[in-house]
C-alpha cells in the first residue's frame, strides 16, 4: 500500500476506488446515526433500569451529542492536519471501545460518561467522511454521493428502532438493553478492516494547528446553554440556570472576536470565519441547526409517549416510527430526479412536507382517548421523512459546494457542529415542554393518557416551528454561481488526488 500521497495534479482523475471508499464512510456514519436513533427506544427500559430521573435520562441523549457537537470542530481540524484516514480508523476504533463500557456500564453515572467519550470518538469520525467525499468525488459526482448520505440516515432511522426493539426484547444472556450498545463491537471491527483496506491517503496540511482558546471558548459556550436547558426543570429553574444561560452569549461574542484576531494575525482557526462569509454556508448551518432541533423535538417525545404513556414495547415503538426512516428513504430517490438545480425549491418544499405532515399528526393525536393507532401514523410520518431528506441533502450539498479542500474538515465539522447543537437543543427544549406539561397535568390530577397527550401536542409546537422557520430561510438560499454552473466546479481544480491505498 503506498503511504506517501503524490502532490496536488491539475486536471488528474480522481480517486479510481472512490465508491468503495463511499461505502465504508458511510458506515462509520451509519454507525453514528443508529446509535442516536436505538438509544431513543432504550429509554424508558433504562430509566426502569436504573431507576433514573427524567434529567438524567435526556443526559443519556444529550450527553452524546453535545459532546459530540463540542468535538466535532476541534477534531475535524485535527483531521485536516493529520489525515482524514487515520482519524477516521482511530475514531472507529474509539467509538468500538466506548460503545462496550455503555453496554457495561453499572450505574447511570458510568452510561453518561461513556456516552460522552462515546460521542468525542464520533466527533473523530464524522468530519471526515464530507471531507474525504469532497475531495475524492468530481463535481459532478458528488450530488450524487450526497445524496447517499440521506439514504444511509433512513436506513439507520430504520435500523436503529426496530434492532433496538428486537435486541430488548429478546433479551438475550439476560443483557437486554446492553445489546444495543455491544452489537457496535463486530461492526467496528469490520469497518476499521475495510477501512485500512480502499479508504484513500490523502495529505493532510502540516500547518494547521489546533486553536486551544477556540476551543475552551466555544465549549464553554455551548455548555453554558445547554446544561441548564436539561437540568433547569428538574431543579425548578433556579436563578443560576437563567445566568449561565446569559452567560453563553458573551462566551460566543469571546469566541468570534478570539478567532478574527487568529484569522487577521494569518493563524488557523478552529472555526474559519471566511467560511460564515459565503452566505449559502452560514445560511446552511443555521437551517441544519432548525432542522435537527426539531427532528429531535418531536421524536424524543413520540418515543416517551408511546413507550411510557401507552405501554407499546421498544419493538412496537420502532414500528410504528418506522414510516418517517422509510420518507426519508423515499426522498433520497426522488431527489435525485431535480439533479443539481432548484436549492430553494428543494429546501422549502422539504420543509413544508415535514410542517404538513406533523400538522397532520398533531390533529391525530389530538383525539387520541385510551388507545393509539400505529396505522395512523404511517401517512404523516412518512410525509415528514421525505421533507426531511429534501431538506438535509439539498442545505448539505449547497452549503459545501465552495468550501476550499484545505478547509473541508473544518467546514463539514462546523456544520455538523451546528446539526448536532441542533440536537443537543431539541432534546433539551422538547424534554423540557414535554416533561414540564407532563409533571403539571399530572400534579393537577388529569389521567396518565390525557396527559400524555398534551404534553406530546405541546413539544409539537416547538417542532413545527423550527421546519416553518427552515421554509422561511430556505427563500434566502442564493442561486449557483457562474449561470448555472454545478456546485463546487470552483474547487474541482484545487483538489489534490489522493494516493490510491
Amino acid at each position: 500500500m503506498n503511504l506517501s500521497p503524490p502532490p496536488p495534479v491539475v486536471g488528474a482523475p480522481h480517486y479510481a476506488r472512490r465508491w468503495q471508499a463511499l461505502i465504508v464512510l458511510l458506515a462509520g456514519g451509519f454507525m453514528n446515526i443508529i446509535d442516536i436513533s436505538v438509544v431513543n427506544v432504550a429509554l424508558p427500559p433504562l430509566q426502569a433500569a436504573f431507576e433514573a430521573t427524567g434529567s438524567q435520562i435526556e443526559w443519556v441523549a444529550a450527553a452524546y451529542v453535545l459532546a459530540f457537537a463540542l468535538g466535532l470542530l476541534p477534531l475535524g481540524r485535527l483531521g485536516d492536519r493529520v489525515g482524514r484516514k487515520r482519524m477516521f480508523l482511530i475514531g472507529i476504533a474509539a467509538f468500538t471501545v466506548f460503545s462496550a463500557m455503555c453496554g457495561l456500564a453499572t450505574s447511570i453515572g458510568m452510561l453518561i460518561v461513556a456516552r460522552v467519550l462515546q460521542g468525542l470518538s464520533a466527533a473523530m469520525i464524522t468530519p471526515q467522511v464530507m471531507a474525504t467525499v469532497q475531495v475524492i468525488f468530481p463535481p459532478a459526482e458528488r450530488i450524487r454521493a450526497f445524496s447517499y448520505f440521506g439514504l444511509t440516515a433512513g436506513l439507520a432511522s430504520i435500523t436503529g428502532p426496530l434492532v433496538g426493539g428486537l435486541l430488548i426484547g429478546a433479551d438475550l444472556a439476560g443483557l437486554g438493553w446492553r445489546w444495543i450498545f455491544l452489537i457496535n463491537i463486530p461492526v467496528g471491527i469490520l469497518v476499521i478492516a475495510a477501512g485500512r483496506a480502499v479508504l484513500p491517503d490523502i495529505a493532510g496540511h502540516a500547518g494547521v494547528r489546533n486553536d486551544w482558546a477556540g476551543i475552551g471558548l466555544a465549549a464553554l459556550a455551548v455548555f453554558c446553554l445547554i446544561f441548564p436547558l436539561v437540568e433547569g426543570h428538574s431543579l425548578g429553574w433556579p436563578a443560576w440556570a437563567f445566568a449561565m444561560m446569559a452567560g453563553a452569549l458573551p462566551a460566543a461574542a469571546l469566541f468570534v472576536v478570539h478567532e478574527r484576531r487568529r484569522g487577521r494575525a494569518g493563524r488557523s482557526q478552529l472555526m474559519p470565519l471566511e467560511l460564515l462569509g459565503d452566505p449559502n454556508f452560514g445560511l446552511g448551518a443555521i437551517m441544519l441547526m432548525l432542522i435537527f432541533a426539531g427532528s429531535m423535538g418531536g421524536f424524543l417525545p413520540i418515543t416517551l409517549f408511546l413507550q411510557q404513556g401507552f405501554d407499546f414495547t421498544p419493538l412496537a415503538a420502532g414500528l410504528t416510527t418506522a414510516p418517517f426512516a422509510v420518507g426519508v428513504l423515499a426522498g433520497s430517490q426522488l431527489l435525485r430526479l431535480f439533479g443539481d438545480g432548484w436549492p430553494r425549491a428543494r429546501v422549502a418544499i422539504g420543509a413544508a412536507c415535514y410542517c404538513a405532515g406533523m400538522l397532520v399528526l398533531a390533529v391525530i393525536v389530538s383525539a387520541v382517548g385510551d388507545a393509539v393507532s400505529p396505522l395512523a401514523f404511517i401517512g404523516p410520518l412518512f410525509a415528514a421523512g421525505i421533507g426531511m431528506n429534501f431538506c438535509i441533502a439539498s442545505i448539505m450539498r449547497t452549503a459545501l459546494a465552495h468550501v476550499p479542500p484545505r478547509d473541508a474538515g473544518s467546514g463539514s465539522g462546523l456544520l455538523q457542529t451546528f446539526q448536532n447543537l441542533g440536537t443537543a437543543f431539541g432534546i433539551a427544549i422538547a424534554g423540557q415542554i414535554f416533561f414540564s406539561t407532563l409533571a403539571t397535568l399530572m400534579a393537577a390530577g388529569s389521567a396518565r393518557h390525557p396527559a400524555y397527550v398534551a404534553a406530546l401536542e405541546a413539544a409539537f409546537i416547538f417542532n413545527i416551528s423550527a421546519f416553518a422557520v427552515v421554509a422561511l430561510l430556505a427563500l434566502m438560499i442564493r442561486p449557483p454561481v457562474g449561470g448555472g454552473r454545478p456546485h463546487g466546479q470552483a474547487d474541482a481544480q484545487s483538489a489534490p488526488v489522493p494516493a490510491e491505498a
